[in-house]
């Protein structure tokens, strides 16, 4: 299967997850809105979200996937069974340990989470039921993540991609079951518990998938040989780093969380925000951190140059139009998809101007995926990892020193920062080492990249003005949604018309990798 249509299926999934997780999150800011019920939940769901960015979205997929390559082309298939085997043993183990500690613990993980609630009142007393509903979790998510590794190392790139649209598809059933009962007081609870439950489904599409692999692991070993203590001794400070960012945004609302709504107006941001994020993340741990891997292990340098290049254009011309189209629409975005029930125009207000604000980190973030990539390949996992941390602590020290001035603002601000921080060291050292490797092309075409954005945006702003001086379409809720529809699709349309008209990419052959990859 080629390079661009193993994009498109992991592009194409993943986009399709995102697409029922804004369903999911629609449906929960109408129950819950922004308040004590929704502060509570989004507290507690930072566990689970915090273990599925470690593990289930890529991160421990970008360090096992080079040793499971290596171990099958050195010591054979049995070999790398093994290592799976052995892989799947202990991430289960210690997983579980950790769910049944904060299972046990839940009080003071809360306190951790979000040290402004108070210990006697009621979201505090709210977010220790709800970790102790969905921590269990965790311990599907290892399972589920070692499952999709292996897939992605044999090139079986859909079904580990549409397990998450399972996991999103049980959610939004989930929130439909509430919508449906019309009882606030048990919706957090429903939805907690229905986290474990879409972690299982997600388990069972890609465990059926390993399993019909021509020698699949179907022993569970918790007796680490060689290779898997290396492997560990290597992905921590992988997963450290494929964590971070899921980190500042805990650190981020540890800050703000002493701000009643804060936490609920930083989450829904994020999520707006992590659908460009996430589909690039996922390809790239999927589809183009193996092609670097692949490329490095031919020692072809024309081919390893052409790997990072094609990452670093997919990289960038999917992340620069997309935190452009956040800032100049954040509003409509925020108020067309979740002002409805509970959820209303002061908290749109508030989410568009933490989207307008943590969109200008998306290139960095993306950036620091991609150069993470390019060091991962080289069995390097450290350098990510410290470049992350950096990052981490400039979100953390910017959110402490922008807070008290612009609020939750600040807040995502700082994280925005964060990420150009981040993908600078990485940058930096990696040309030191000679590891990065741009050619000509892509240094051709990311000027014309940022030109085609640069042309899309003041489409997107032209369009906006004629919109809005007919306000007529924007007076019900279903034409919010329509004229964000309309121009979202006219921005979309221009910058692949623009892309065209300067020789970046035919829009003929991207709709044919993306019929390929459905």
């Amino acid at each position: 299967m080629s390079l661009a249509r193993n994009v498109a299926t992991v592009g194409t999934a993943t986009l399709l997850s995102r697409l029922l997780g804004f369903l999911r999150d629609v449906g929960i800011a109408a129950v819950l809105g922004a308040g004590v019920m929704s502060d509570a939940f989004f507290a507690a769901l930072q566990i689970p979200n915090l273990f599925r960015r470690l593990l289930a979205e890529g991160a421990l997929n970008s360090a096992f996937v080079p040793m499971w390559l290596r171990i099958r082309d050195d010591n054979g298939a049995s070999a790398a069974r093994r290592f799976g085997e052995e892989t799947l043993g202990i991430m289960l183990v210690s997983l579980g340990v950790v769910a049944l500690a904060c299972v046990l613990f839940a009080p003071v993980v809360v306190h951790l989470l979000a040290p402004g609630f108070s210990a006697g009142g009621d979201r505090f007393a709210l977010a220790v039921d709800f970790v102790r509903l969905s921590v269990p979790y965790v311990a599907v998510a290892g399972l589920v993540a070692v499952a999709a590794s292996i897939l992605n190392a044999e090139g079986r790139v859909a079904a580990a991609a549409f397990g998450l649209v399972v996991f999103n598809g049980v959610m939004v059933a989930a929130v439909l079951v509430v919508l449906r009962l019309g009882d606030t007081r048990t919706a957090g609870s429903i939805l907690s518990l229905a986290i474990v439950l879409a972690g299982l489904a997600q388990f069972a599409l890609v465990g059926f998938a390993a399993v019909r692999l021509p020698n699949p692991p179907l022993r569970l070993s918790v007796r680490p040989g060689p290779d898997t203590r290396r492997f560990f001794a290597q992905v921590i400070p992988g997963v450290i780093a494929g964590g971070v960012p899921q980190l500042k945004l805990m650190a981020g609302a540890m800050v703000a969380s002493s701000s009643q709504a804060a936490v609920s107006w930083l989450y829904y941001a994020n999520r707006l925000y992590e659908l460009p994020l996430g589909v690039v993340s996922i390809a790239i741990a999927s589809v183009l951190g193996p092609a670097i891997a692949a490329s490095l292990r031919s020692k072809v340098h024309d081919q390893i140059a052409a790997a990072q290049s094609r990452a670093f254009e997919i990289g960038m011309g999917l992340a620069l139009p997309s935190a452009v189209a956040f800032a100049v629409l954040a509003e409509p975005i925020a108020g067309g998809l979740f002002e409805r029930g509970a959820f209303g125009p002061r908290d749109t207000a508030a989410v568009a101007g933490a989207l307008a604000a943590i969109s200008a980190g998306l290139p960095g973030h993306v950036l620091e995926k991609v150069f993470g990539a390019v060091s991962f390949a080289h069995e390097d996992t450290r350098t990510p990892m410290y470049a992350a941390l950096a990052g981490l602590a400039t979100a953390t020290i910017g959110a402490l020193l922008l807070f008290p001035h612009y609020g939750h603002v600040g807040v995502a601000g700082a994280i925005a920062i964060s990420g150009w921080v981040g993908a600078t060291i990485l940058g930096i050292v990696l040309s030191r080492r000679r590891w990065l490797t741009i050619d000509r092309d892509a240094w051709r075409r990311l000027p014309r990249i940022v030109g085609a954005t640069i042309v899309m945006a003041g489409a997107i702003v032209g369009a906006d003005m004629v919109v809005a001086s007919a306000s007529i379409l924007s007076t019900t809720q279903f034409g919010r949604i329509a004229v964000l529809g309309v121009l979202v699709v006219f921005g979309l349309v221009v910058y692949l018309a623009t892309l065209q008209l300067f020789g970046v990419a035919r829009i003929r052959e991207l709709i044919i990798a993306v019929r390929h990859g459905l």
